[in-house]
């Protein structure tokens, strides 16, 4: 039992000095505090969620003592739930298969894990959260955020370039106006890869306690096509509604780029040059970014079109001949 406090007590003060180095200014800090989640996701996956909440509880009350409220209440909202609910996630099983049969002896239980693609849900929910509650440090409303916002990048700007001209008042707007997006887009991202980063380390380490999931296989519940409508829609209102719904929109079309990687993957299993493929393309995401809305749009086609399933089916070999 100590030793399972001390796992957690060393997780919390990790994803804390993680967290608070941010206030330091330095270009690494910002790598540091996205990867803040990491040491908390890896102790609820490897030691289980009570040992994440004990530490993120104890990380939370720290950051508090010694940085005020603001920084507690965001850490605990941006950091240690994701990472003690997404680690509860991962470990969520339940036990399947046929009635026992008294003749037979008993069989091992079949346990079927939470779906990839419900996680990526719940994720993109933490994303819409933690850009949603930044945003209301701004504000309560649209106006005083886009006003506070724009006001933040003018200083930024003008701190930069003394001599900006009315063509920098455009850029400013439109960064304004892709800020709640792009930040969700950020927030969705490191996210997933802090989950995929610490179930590796868990699983390297050998106290990953299911199965590593085919990622392939991964796929949205159907009606999250209809709710990304309805929040397209309601992007084009107008106030802070419009802004949460582009918000959600963000975060459910980037649960979609990565269901398209997944459709990738499994459309080039064919091919010799795969690995080729699958690099270049990843090179690319990586490196200009707006390319990921090819991934978005193919993960879009094939939850309307199945492309996945009639390209597996259509690989399977052809049943042998009963006579």
């Amino acid at each position: 039992m100590m030793a399972f406090g001390l796992i957690a007590l060393i997780a919390g003060a990790a994803s804390a000095l993680m967290f608070a180095s941010i206030v330091s200014g330095a270009l690494i800090s910002l790598v540091l505090f996205y990867l803040a989640p990491l040491p908390l996701m890896v102790a609820s996956i490897g030691w289980g969620p009570l040992c994440a909440s004990l530490g993120g509880i104890a990380a939370a009350i720290g950051l508090g003592a010694l940085f005020g409220l603001p920084y507690c209440v965001a850490f605990a909202v941006t950091v240690a739930l994701p990472a003690w609910w997404l680690g509860h996630l991962v470990l969520l099983g339940r036990h399947v298969g046929a009635a026992p049969d008294a003749t037979e002896p008993p069989a091992e239980p079949e346990i079927e894990w939470y779906p990839v693609g419900r996680i990526l849900l719940w994720i993109a929910g933490f994303a819409m959260l933690t850009a949603i509650a930044a945003l209301l440090t701004l504000g309560t409303d649209a106006d005083s955020i886009t006003g506070t916002l724009r006001r933040g990048l003018m200083r930024i700007l003008h701190a930069t370039d003394p001599q900006a001209s009315g063509e920098a008042d455009q850029f400013v707007d439109a960064l304004v106006r892709i800020a709640p997006a792009a930040a969700t887009t950020v927030s969705m991202m490191t996210l997933t890869l802090n989950l995929w980063l610490s179930a590796k380390v868990t699983a390297t380490s050998g106290r990953l306690r299911r199965p590593w999931p085919n990622l392939m296989t991964a796929e949205l519940p159907t009606m999250t096509l209809a709710v990304l409508c309805v929040a397209l829609a309601f992007c084009f209102t107008g106030g802070l509604l419009a802004i949460v719904a582009q918000i959600a929109t963000a975060a459910l079309m980037m649960a979609y780029a990565l269901t398209g990687f997944a459709v990738l993957h499994t459309l080039t299993l064919a091919l010799k040059s795969r690995a080729f493929w699958l690099g270049s393309t990843y090179a690319v995401v990586v490196v200009f970014g707006w390319p990921v809305i090819a991934m978005v749009i193919l993960g879009l086609a094939d939850a309307v079109f199945g492309f996945r399933e009639r390209f597996l089916r259509n690989r399977q070999p052809p049943p042998l001949p009963t006579s």
